[in-house]
């Protein structure tokens, strides 16, 4: 597949706060790619110059083969833009926030073109309100469909999620798939790690300036091949027996009945552990695998420690609360 957008060597300072200091990536046609950072971390500066809003210091970008600082307009012809706030007219009907931006497009069809978005985003029966009547999720949808009214081959998405609940943010997921299914390639900033794994093809860590990480969900959980495995016993007795059995292995209590114990991830690790147990009649009374998740690569490679572990605790702690519930 060919490459729509690419990234060299961008660069982008305020005064002394260096926001992009060397960011490099590449967007396949057609494909979802996610765009991942805390806040503050750059994603909407490098959203904006590639969108053509803000110039960079530094560096070269290409969207459908046409620079973004030396061929603007052309990248304009190419691109839509939807960012974190909707950006729809309050005092028109949905229908005509659609129509309005297809006459600023020019389009010959912005009538049939606006009814067919109406359509594709479920707003028909809204269609003739006024968009300062309708839902978050609603102008959310709205602003979306405003940004296809010009059939664009890249559209940036600057966490659209943002503010929504979550029965419309799995509605917008749903969209955003829908939208890349008809070939539409779709750049998306989020903060939110489940958007981003369900979404993408394709993900990026943008930190301190820098693309720190990159591939695919899979991929990038393969950077910590460390996996785990919750052990509950119905004794304090046999948790202190597992220990002495699972000679080899890292062990952490997090109740007196409660092991947690570190693997490399594997399907013959995780046998051995219930294999050695079993074998010396302890048992435990219920065990749950720990694999590592992309929000824990995410903690690891921007090396927020802290958070990391307050997570695995709280995680654990919720796991057992339901346990014990049972």
């Amino acid at each position: 597949m060919e490459n729509i957008v690419t990234v060299e060597s961008l660069k982008k300072s305020f005064k002394n706060n260096h926001v992009l200091k060397d960011v490099n990536f590449t967007i396949r046609k057609g494909s979802i790619f996610a765009l991942l950072g805390s806040n503050g971390a750059g994603k909407t500066t490098a959203v904006k110059i590639l969108s053509t809003l803000s110039r960079a210091d530094g560096g070269v970008a290409t969207i459908c083969g046409y620079d973004v600082a030396r061929q603007a307009e052309k990248v304009r012809e190419c691109i839509s833009l939807t960012g974190q706030y909707a950006a729809v007219d309050e005092s028109l009907t949905g229908r005509e926030n659609l129509q309005l931006i297809g006459a600023l497009r020019r389009l010959p069809n912005a009538k049939q073109r606006a009814a067919e978005l109406l359509a594709d985003f479920r707003l028909e029966d809204a269609a003739d309100r006024l968009a300062s009547t309708y839902s978050g999720g609603m102008r959310r949808r709205l602003d979306i469909a405003m940004s296809l009214v010009g059939n664009p081959k890249v559209i940036f998405l600057d966490e659209p999620t943002t503010g929504l609940d979550p029965q419309n943010r799995i509605a917008m997921w749903d969209m955003v798939r829908e939208l890349a299914g008809t070939g539409t390639t779709v750049l998306l900033t989020t903060q939110y790690l489940e958007e981003a794994e369900y979404l993408a093809d394709h993900i990026a860590i943008l930190h301190e300036g820098k693309i720190t990480a990159e591939g695919s969900a899979k991929e990038l959980k393969a950077v910590l091949p460390r996996g785990g495995i919750i052990l509950d016993f119905n004794s304090q007795a046999n948790a202190e027996k597992a220990c002495d059995i699972l000679t080899g292995y890292s062990i952490s209590k997090q109740k007196s009945t409660t092991l947690d114990v570190t693997t490399d991830g594997s399907s013959s690790q995780f046998a051995d552990v219930l294999t050695r147990l079993n074998n010396e009649d302890v048992p435990p009374i219920r065990f749950t695998q720990k694999l590592p998740t992309l929000e824990d690569v995410f903690l690891t490679l921007i090396g927020d420690k802290a958070r990391l572990r307050a997570r695995f605790v709280e995680t654990n702690s919720l796991e057992h609360e339901k346990k014990e519930g049972n």
